[in-house]
């Protein structure tokens, strides 16, 4: 019979001996934030609920809709039914409360969550899924949004929450302001080429997206007898989340191409389709284009590389953004889709709060989607 043996840390293999038995290494609990969600009844609050229910290092203990309060989180998400007990609260009038939470999501209207997070207790962490404290040009704000920012001396105090390209900031952060979907899309497809400078002259993107970007109110432009057999554009050059494009590559790189932005509905329910047609400063081929994306995307598991087109098929229900190239000469065509809801809001908020927590940063996104 072979006498066992045992590696040590230098490499040397010693034989098995009599010892004083050791006591074991103490084991480092993990990480288990307690979760509150702001206005948990709308889309964005559903998906928050959908991931975050799952999540091994999570805890949601708060959920707030007032216009269902009372209501059983399951009754009004009936996709969540058997998952959980909660029950939707009223928004607590005394803020202080707060303080028995480590993290809080606000998925409200824009506008709503200026007015709670200068309140909040500075031991919590925040994460906004709204468009109050992206933008850091309080007339540029007040001009996109309609209304006057009313904590603009806070705002300063927020990381930008684009995971690929913010990190490490994002790691040290307490306040989070998480992008826009449209900003996700545009930005993941164009950051690579901005941070290496080999853009020359007007960008343009050609962004779509489904229904479920406009909330889970109805209203004219997304009740489903008027999209299902339609298309069109809205907003144009008008779009709030242009100058929170143009100010996140800024700090990408040397941003100084004009950018022309156009938003366009989808009869569809989910998904950002985005062709950003750019122009490079030298000739470039698919094969380069693509090394140069990998090497910029190499720490970032949620970046998929695809031959060709991606389609919003293969990202619905995930936290993926998959990203293909059409080249000819200079003139390059980035291709960038994702869900809207996951990856354009509450997968990447998760994922934020994920590094804030020092928790591994896919923990609960592994959601695939659906073939067919």
């Amino acid at each position: 019979m072979k006498k066992e043996s045992k590696t040590t840390q230098t490499g040397e293999q010693n034989s098995i001996s009599p010892r004083v038995s050791a006591s074991p290494r103490p084991r480092v609990a993990e990480p288990r934030p307690r979760v509150a969600i702001f206005g948990g009844s709308g889309y964005g609050g559903s998906e928050l609920l959908r991931i975050l229910l799952l999540h091994p290092n999570a805890e949601v203990a708060l959920v707030t809709a007032n216009e269902h309060a009372g209501k059983a989180v399951s009754e009004v998400h009936k996709n969540l039914y058997g998952l959980t007990d909660l029950r939707f609260e009223r928004a607590p009038e005394d803020l202080n409360v707060l303080g028995k939470f480590d993290c809080i999501f606000f998925a409200l209207p824009h506008g709503q969550a200026m007015e709670i997070v200068p309140r909040v207790p500075e031991n919590v962490k925040v994460i906004d899924l709204s468009g109050d404290f992206r933008l850091r040009d309080s007339e540029v704000f007040e001009e996109h949004y309609g209304r006057e920012h009313s904590a603009m001396d806070f705002q300063q105090k927020f990381v930008y929450g684009l995971t690929e390209t913010n990190r490490e900031a994002i790691k040290h952060a307490r306040l989070v302001a998480n992008p826009g979907c449209f900003a996700t899309a545009a930005l993941l497809g164009l950051a690579p080429l901005v941070a290496h400078n080999l853009l020359t002259g007007r960008v343009v993107v050609d962004a779509k997206t489904g229904s479920s970007g406009s909330g889970a109110k109805a209203a004219a432009n997304t009740h489903h007898p008027q999209r299902m057999n339609s298309f069109y554009a809205y907003k144009p050059f008008t779009h709030q989340h242009v100058p929170e494009i143009e100010q996140e590559l800024r700090t990408v790189g040397d941003w100084t191409s004009e950018l022309v932005f156009m938003t366009h509905s989808l009869p569809v329910s989910r998904g950002i389709f985005a062709s950003v047609y750019a122009e490079t400063k030298s000739e470039m081929t698919v094969d380069e284009v693509r090394a140069l994306f990998a090497g910029f995307y190499r720490d970032s598991f949620f970046v998929r590389l695809v031959k060709g087109s991606p389609d919003i098929n293969w990202v619905k229900t995930t936290n993926f953004c998959d990203i293909g190239f059409a080249v000819r000469g200079r003139q390059l065509v980035v291709f960038s889709a994702i869900d809207n809801l996951v990856k354009g809001a509450a997968g990447q908020a998760v994922q934020n709060m994920n590094l804030m927590f020092a928790i591994e940063e896919k923990t609960a996104l592994m959601l695939t989607g659906s073939n067919p």
